[in-house]
């Protein structure tokens, strides 16, 4: 009874086969993968796994490895399988690397044959392509797979590490039935359809991109294109060639194509839906975008990791008067805000946004501690900082460990970047706390610049939009801010950079 009444990951791309067998699924590079053969691949390669490396449900294999449709191909084989599946960022080394393997448990990593030799000695390792016997070579010849044990919409199907932004990295346990009701929210919050195109160019091992946008377009049945990374060149050319409708990217992303030098000339008419999310999207650059593509439908995502990650959206209908906020949760998301006491307080003021979803992990792998301080009184902390209207339209004032407490008054560094953007000259910037004698943490913006300022120039153009104890009191210059590759910028790391201890 199990396997008939729960619904799993690989399920949806079994029921998608079933209904179109010979729509196009996946493009990548050259391989095209119809519906009928992606299922068909996805069982060989469930087989190719637990014969040949002899794994049993519950083991967790780890991809470290970049975008293709073979790293999709061995995610719905372990979810078939009944194996957890972990997905590790592969730009990590060294002891970021070994932690994430160690602290997961993983008996497998199937890798690329360039990042092979980052895996610690010891490990076995598998090729997922480019490499003779990899996983790619095996799918040449199709074996059948039954599972002994059927996994259920209670097993887990991933440990999805949070992206370390403020700690160490948490493995969520998400399981099958988690992620499904996060589809089915993708699905109707994002009017994704089987006549969309949709370009895939983030990591695929980042939540975003594969939980809220791959699968469930897999699910309604859409033809797919995956990229090795948001290339602007061949985005344009998808766009323009009629491959591509429909695109996901963070801020950062949405700002480089912005400042492409193509971006005025090419004929991008055919682009219809705009995705963005991951972190905060400066309203300024929103407003560029719209100028330029007044036709586009943009969607504001937001959520985290643990949910998912898609917890609320803001519609194309729902940008005007509220461009700043995150819109409202989804259909399997209820949400509030709460003070540091757990009280709901009122619409318009400041608190911790909360959850309570079948969307949520089950917790963190081997964290008991940390999972118990994040799950209090029924509900998952997100330690996301903001404010709800009396319409239910959420709004993101800050992470609630980036809040600056400047003179003892707390500042939202987010309201001090959108006074930033509005300058010609800040092509990026990020605004942290540092240590001061005087101010406990001073407000400074460390700024990417796209032309000439000063920052006499910049903190005086910010005290024009913003009271004077929001103002950065301090302006850095960097030619680069330090980001995942989700795109989210990492604020630690900014601290820690140019941190000098009081004395």
């Amino acid at each position: 009874m199990n396997g008939v009444r729960s619904s799993t990951v690989d399920q949806v791309v079994t029921r998608s086969a079933r209904r179109t067998p010979g729509r196009t699924a996946v493009r990548y590079a050259s391989r095209v993968w119809t519906y009928e053969a992606l299922d068909t691949a996805v069982g060989t390669a469930a087989a190719v796994l637990t014969a040949d490396h002899g794994l049993r449900p519950g083991d967790r294999v780890a991809s470290y490895a970049h975008n293709s449709d073979v790293y999709l191909i061995a995610y719905l084989a372990c979810a078939r399988a009944g194996l957890v599946h972990v997905p590790v960022n592969q730009n990590l080394t060294g002891e970021d690397l070994a932690y994430i393997l160690a602290q997961s448990g993983s008996s497998l990593v199937l890798t690329d044959p360039g990042l092979a030799g980052r895996v610690p000695a010891g490990r076995p390792v598998r090729a997922l392509r480019d490499a003779p016997g990899s996983l790619l070579d095996a799918l040449d010849d199709p074996r059948p797979f039954t599972p002994g044990q059927a996994p259920g919409a209670d097993d887990l199907a991933q440990l999805l590490y949070t992206s370390g932004t403020t700690a160490q990295p948490k493995g969520a346990m998400m399981t099958h039935g988690a992620l499904v009701h996060e589809y089915v929210s993708a699905i109707t919050a994002l009017d994704l359809r089987a006549t969309d195109r949709p370009v895939h160019s983030l990591p695929l091992y980042h939540s975003a991109q594969m939980h809220v946008f791959l699968l469930p377009y897999l699910a309604v049945g859409a033809e797919n294109t995956i990229l090795d990374a948001p290339d602007a060149d061949r985005i344009f050319d998808l766009v323009e060639a009629g491959q591509a409708d429909s695109l996901f990217a963070p801020p950062t992303v949405w700002i480089g194509l912005a400042n492409h030098p193509d971006f005025a000339t090419r004929d991008l008419g055919a682009l219809r839906k705009a995705y963005y999310g991951a972190s905060i999207m400066p309203v300024p650059v929103l407003e560029r975008l719209r100028e330029r593509l007044p036709d586009l439908a943009f969607y504001n995502c937001f959520g985290q990791s643990e949910i998912g990650p898609l917890a609320t959206v803001l519609g194309p209908g729902e940008h005007e008067g509220r461009m700043d906020s995150c819109g409202r949760p989804v259909l399997f998301v209820e949400a509030k805000v709460v003070d540091e006491e757990g009280r709901e307080v009122p619409h318009g003021t400041a608190g911790e946004v909360v959850y309570r979803s079948p969307q949520l992990c089950r917790g963190y792998w081997d964290k008991p501690e940390e999972t118990a301080e994040a799950f209090r009184d029924g509900w998952f902390h997100s330690g996301d900082l903001a404010v709800r209207d009396a319409e239910g339209y959420f709004t993101v004032v800050d992470r609630v460990k980036d809040v600056i407490n400047s003179g003892g008054v707390l500042v939202a560094s987010r309201q001090v970047e959108d006074a930033l953007y509005t300058h010609p000259a800040v092509a990026e910037t990020a605004v942290v706390g540092l240590p001061d004698e005087r101010w406990i943490e001073a407000v400074t913006a460390v700024v990417v610049l796209r032309g000439e300022a000063t920052e006499e120039e910049l903190i005086a153009h910010a005290r024009r939009r913003l009271a004077h104890f929001k103002a950065p009191k301090k302006v850095l210059f960097v030619d680069g801010l330090p980001r995942n590759a989700s795109g989210k910028i990492l604020k630690r790391e900014l601290r820690d950079r140019f941190s000098a201890p009081l004395t």
